[in-house]
């Protein structure tokens, strides 16, 4: 089996509701669709999903300019191989990458006729817990949000914090009083604290909430800064940003630097890569969850797929961002219930792109004259 074209579109789906953290707002994500077809008539789907600068248009030029060509005529069954070579020739570009190689990981389920799971590793357990964020706003609209999220079945909830202690403060103790304390509340500062010794400061003001735990109080470059705070908090600190490769999960381990990982699809380059950094993460006894960008379906698919195969899935995890938008990219409706993701079906990821979801494309002008340049 060969490849025989590869193709990325870039598409954007919106959200019901604009989301805010310390990263800014989001009012729909950006991302790309990769497919992957095969002279054997098979065809892969994969997302690259990036809340970064580069996005669905960026990750698709990208793709369609830088990659695709050079792996025309390879073997797809051959995923590791096609997975070093993108990194031989690119550096970086971590969701492009994510995109192609889950692609793969889809053809060669389809090839042999079982989920993206059994190629990593098997089935270990029966269901996903989920954790859903809220958005930054005013106290009462966040307890609104914890409200209704909790109605779904969503029994851990993630805070967006990181402006002023006053003010996450006054977030933690509304969320706290609409949803007792039954539900398992963390904290995302997104990096929000300026230095190590405000980030223990503000940890200690605001453990008296009944708080899991505390994701990315640093800059991602600050390792001997996380590591301070480790020392000096109660509560479990998660790297997000911090974590993006294997290489940068073994200097946190060696660092000593935080006691949980947060493993993204896309930022790690593909579920291979990700399954390695919950392996090292494993060796060093350390738990895991899955992070979100948040994906759409395609994406949110490959999560479970992880999710599922993962030992060390030690947390309620981030394995539900297609439930951020108002439509999505795939005909399929992934099993999420109650507040857990169910276990996928099919081969492969088990979905299938909507064909309805293409961009179209714009009219050609008619011939008038007329230059580009005076369009």
């Amino acid at each position: 089996m060969k490849i025989s074209k590869i193709e990325s579109i870039p598409v954007r789906v919106p959200r019901p509701q604009a989301f805010k953290s310390s990263l800014g707002m989001q009012q729909a994500s950006e991302n790309a669709v990769v497919l992957i077809h095969t002279d054997e008539g098979l065809t892969g789907i994969g997302e690259a999903s990036s809340i970064w600068d580069r996005r669905g248009r960026g990750e698709s030029e990208t793709i369609n300019e830088f990659l695709a060509q050079t792996l025309i005529g390879r073997d797809p069954l051959r995923i590791r191989e096609i997975a070093d070579h993108m990194d031989q020739i690119l550096h970086r570009s971590y969701p492009a990458k994510a995109g192609i190689e889950m692609a793969l990981h889809d053809i060669v389920g389809k090839a042999y006729n079982v989920p993206v799971y059994q190629l990593l590793g098997g089935q270990v357990r029966d269901r996903v817990l989920l954790s859903h964020s809220l958005s930054m706003g005013d106290p009462a609209e966040i307890a609104a949000q914890a409200r209704r999220l909790v109605a779904q079945g969503y029994k851990t909830l993630k805070a967006k914090i990181g402006r002023d202690i006053e003010a996450d403060i006054d977030v933690l103790e509304a969320v706290r009083s609409e949803v007792g304390n039954k539900i398992t509340l963390r904290v995302d500062a997104n990096m929000g604290w300026p230095s190590a010794k405000e980030a223990v400061r503000h940890i200690e003001e605001i453990s008296v909430f009944d708080l899991e735990l505390v994701e990315q109080p640093l800059p991602p470059d600050d390792v001997e800064g996380l590591r301070f705070v480790r020392e000096r908090v109660d509560l479990p600190i998660m790297a997000d940003e911090t974590i993006w490769t294997p290489h940068d999960a073994m200097h946190c381990i060696r660092q000593q630097a935080v006691d949980v990982f947060n493993v993204y699809v896309s930022e790690a380059g593909g579920l291979g890569s990700a399954a390695r950094i919950f392996a090292i993460a494993e060796a060093a006894r350390l738990p895991c969850i899955i992070g979100s960008m948040p994906e759409l379906g395609i994406g949110t698919a490959a999560q479970a797929h992880l999710a599922f195969a993962m030992p060390n899935l030690g947390f309620a995890s981030d394995v539900n961002g297609c439930v951020y938008h108002s439509g999505d990219v795939i005909n399929e409706k992934l099993p999420i219930e109650d507040g857990y993701m169910l276990l996928p079906s099919g081969p492969g990821l088990g979905v299938s792109l909507d064909e309805a979801a293409r961009p179209k494309a714009p009219p050609v002008p008619e011939a008038t004259g007329e230059t580009r340049e005076s369009w």
